[in-house]
């Protein structure tokens, strides 16, 4: 399903695709906002769509130029309704790496939420839904939001990322991984039901059972690389294993001289 996407600009060499599925929330969205506001409505909420994906597109190349810096390629940025995805050729194995290409990521919503406070703190009392004010204040919430709920330990978000970083000081990989993968496990669940009924969003509940199959799906990953990897160092250690054999001399010295 990943490829369904279409191909929009490059970024430094980085290519934006937007999935298929993403005109679904454009026209959800716009639906909702005729309804309650017709033209005006439709308008604004369009904008704030394009204006809160902005930001996630700034909050992947926040890792994605973070990556580049440690010699990590990206292929592309892809947007989809439920947020946006960065695809790494591979993530380095150093903890403090790959701490601090995720931290990257929430760090830009963060400056973005840091720069719309002054202007929003300035906004009158009562604010308008379609304004600009109204838009102002969503994009300051939505970063704010973003932020934060990146950090929130969910493996493979960020803040799942950064407890495997943490765990992967004191144990292997691997490990480090399965218990990072299982831990987000139990809060995508525990995410999946306050999101179907509590919070009735049945957008929240596939985004977290979007996170709950990516973060089993990123731990199988791991797992066949980290059995590739032995495998090839059985290998190695059975080559460099066996008794070196020197090559035979060959005496020229009986030879005729070339006539």
């Amino acid at each position: 399903m990943l490829s369904w996407s279409i191909k929009l600009f490059r970024i430094r060499g980085i290519r934006l695709e937007v999935h298929a599925t993403f005109f679904l929330l454009l026209a959800y969205v716009g639906w909702e906002g005729w309804t309650d506001a017709r033209g005006n409505g439709l308008v604004w909420s369009l904008l704030a769509v394009a204006a809160f994906f902005a930001c996630v597109v700034l909050h992947e190349l926040g890792h994605s130029f973070t990556g580049r810096h440690y010699g990590v390629e990206v292929s592309r940025i892809l947007l989809m309704p439920i947020g946006g995805m960065a695809e790494f050729d591979s993530l380095p194995r150093e903890p403090r790496k790959e701490l601090l290409i995720t931290l990257a990521g929430p760090a830009v919503n963060f400056v973005i939420a840091g720069v719309l406070w002054w202007p929003v703190t300035r906004l009158p009392d009562v604010i308008y839904f379609y304004t600009p004010a109204g838009l102002l204040y969503q994009l300051f919430a939505a970063n704010l939001v973003m932020g934060l709920f990146n950090l929130v330990p969910v493996f493979p978000m960020d803040g799942g990322r950064i407890l495997r970083a943490g765990l992967a000081t004191r144990m292997p990989y691997l490990e480090a991984t399965r218990r990072a993968a299982l831990v987000g496990k139990v809060l995508a669940v525990i995410g999946i039901i306050v999101m179907l009924f509590w919070l009735e969003s049945v957008l929240g509940a596939l985004l977290f059972t979007f996170i709950l199959m990516a973060g089993a799906s990123e731990y199988r990953a791991v797992q066949r690389r980290e059995q590739h990897d032995a495998e090839w160092r059985k290998m190695l250690e059975r080559y460099y294993s066996r008794p070196r054999v020197p090559p035979p001399i060959i005496d020229v010295t009986d030879r005729d001289p070339p006539r």
